[in-house]
């Protein structure tokens, strides 16, 4: 009985592939598609959770379909990149046909799947009606409410379209009497769009009703004006929001139990208030607690107080030892572009004997792009698995390739050397090659050694070649600006 229990389960949770993914997409309106890998550890520990949510999910209604595709199926890779899958387990929910789709957000075991799902499909935004149906909104979460004179026109379409776009990171509500809301006043001026959250100013409002302008007020006003970075978990959520932004990161770091604390906290968040016009977010975070944002930037805790600032280019610049006095001043300096990047790398290698050479950030340019090579190049992680398997088969084939003096095997640490922006490194390994006359191409070829040194022979460019590519390169015509007039 088990047994046929186990397989009614796995039938529930469609499989998905190249052939048959955009008919099953066009057929339901909501469906949960899981991408995985076979050989992936957190996919193996989803699975039951997946199955288990599929089958309690089969009779709901509305219908709330459960999928999985088997993204390192070859047939399939082509799905994976068309939905930036970068990593296993990644679940998406498709909308309408997929023309609407978002990250899934949700728990990753069956009952929390089950009630996650089960909101995603009712109504994006529910209606306020009395003060009790209000009450939620001072659950220290944050909660976006509309406030409208009537459920029409133009201004409560645009919120219930933003709602629909982000109901899978926020809650939404909308109502007619703004008096039910917490701190509400029914003499308020609407429509208007209202934020509450439990930080800074607790309720900020919006009366701009462009959808575009409504995700931005949105974005900005949801995160608060400094994260803090410490173990207390209801920080989480602010932390991977901070973290995964584009804007340039300011983060202070300090031990929050001595005694400056407080001084440096003060200066601090004056330094905010002072740049707050400035398109830059901010973070404090206690050393104790930001081990792996250490890790990361290549800190050391001797260098603490230290404030570090992460720009959108990725470029970094840091300031050890720092006091509090002479944080204002600093920022100011950066803002006046005065600073000077710093960098993270490993020392350069004094001895490179290895047929797979090591190399560093500081000296990465000139192997990969300066030594007028064909260069195979490892991003990996000293822990990760994949690595350590591939590991011994660059080392044969490097050792294959070492009569071939235009071609060079090489690896770098990615976690202890910053990624320079050529590259682009969303998990390990990952390898490019590039040829002497700059060509740069992501490597998805097979990963046995008789297949790396196949596709090098078969890539690679001779010196002919890349004096030809660089001198069409030098013969074309250089950009221009288009023509203005100009009164």
């Amino acid at each position: 009985m088990a047994i046929s229990k186990v397989w009614i389960s796995l039938l529930l949770a469609l499989t998905l592939h190249a052939d048959n993914f955009d008919d099953a997409i066009a057929k339901h309106p909501f469906i949960l598609v899981e991408f995985y890998a076979p050989w992936c550890g957190h996919c193996k520990s989803l699975a039951p959770e997946y199955e288990k949510a599929a089958q309690l999910l089969s009779k709901h209604d509305p219908a709330i379909v459960l999928a999985k595709v088997d993204a390192n199926d070859e047939k399939n890779k082509p799905l994976a990149g068309k939905y930036e899958v970068q990593g296993f387990p990644t679940l998406k929910i498709f909308r309408n046909g997929g023309k609407n789709i978002q990250e899934y957000k949700g728990p990753r075991e069956a009952e929390g799947i089950v009630e996650y799902l089960k909101k995603q499909v009712g109504p994006a935004s529910k209606e306020i009606k009395a003060p009790e149906d209000a009450t939620y909104l001072e659950d220290g979460k944050i909660h976006i409410v509309g406030v409208f004179t009537e459920f029409s026109g133009t201004e409560f379409t645009n919120f219930l379209e933003l709602a629909e776009k982000l109901r899978s990171d926020y809650d939404f509500g909308h109502t007619v009497h703004a008096n039910h809301l917490p701190r509400g006043d029914a003499a308020v001026e609407r429509p208007l769009v209202r934020l509450f959250k439990p930080f800074d100013e607790l309720v900020v409002d919006s009366k701009d009703f462009d959808v575009s302008a409504l995700e931005k007020f949105i974005d900005a006003s949801s995160t608060p004006k400094v994260v803090t970075f410490d173990k207390n978990p209801d920080n989480h959520p602010y932390l991977l929001k901070y973290f995964q932004s584009n804007a340039p990161k300011a983060m202070l770091f300090l031990n929050f139990s001595t005694g400056p604390f407080e001084s440096f906290k003060s200066a601090y968040y004056g330094a905010v208030e002072e740049f707050s016009g400035k398109d830059v977010k901010f973070l404090i975070g206690d050393i104790e607690a930001s081990q792996g944002a250490f890790q990361y930037f290549g800190l050391k805790e001797d260098q603490a107080p230290l404030i570090l600032i992460q720009d959108s280019d990725s470029k970094k610049f840091l300031k050890e030892q720092v006091e509090a006095g002479q944080i204002v001043a600093w920022l100011k300096d950066y803002f006046d572009g005065k600073l000077t990047p710093f960098r993270k790398s490993e020392p350069i290698p004094e001895a490179n004997n290895e047929p797979v050479k090591v190399v560093v950030a500081d000296n990465i340019h000139d192997v990969v792009f300066k030594s007028g090579k064909n260069v195979l190049i490892e991003f990996y992680a000293p822990w990760c698995g994949h690595c350590k398997k591939l590991a011994p088969i660059l080392d044969e084939a490097a050792a294959t390739l070492q009569s071939e003096e235009d071609v060079v095997i090489a690896k770098i640490d990615a976690t202890a050397n910053d990624v320079p922006g050529e590259f682009d490194v969303q998990g390990y390994p990952t390898l490019y090659f590039v040829t002497p006359s700059g060509k740069k191409v992501s490597y998805e070829g097979g990963r046995t050694a008789d297949e790396i040194v196949d596709y090098i022979k078969k890539n690679k460019e001779t010196a002919g070649q890349a004096a030809a590519a660089a001198t069409e390169k030098a013969a074309e015509p250089a950009a221009t600006e288009p023509l203005k007039d100009e009164l």
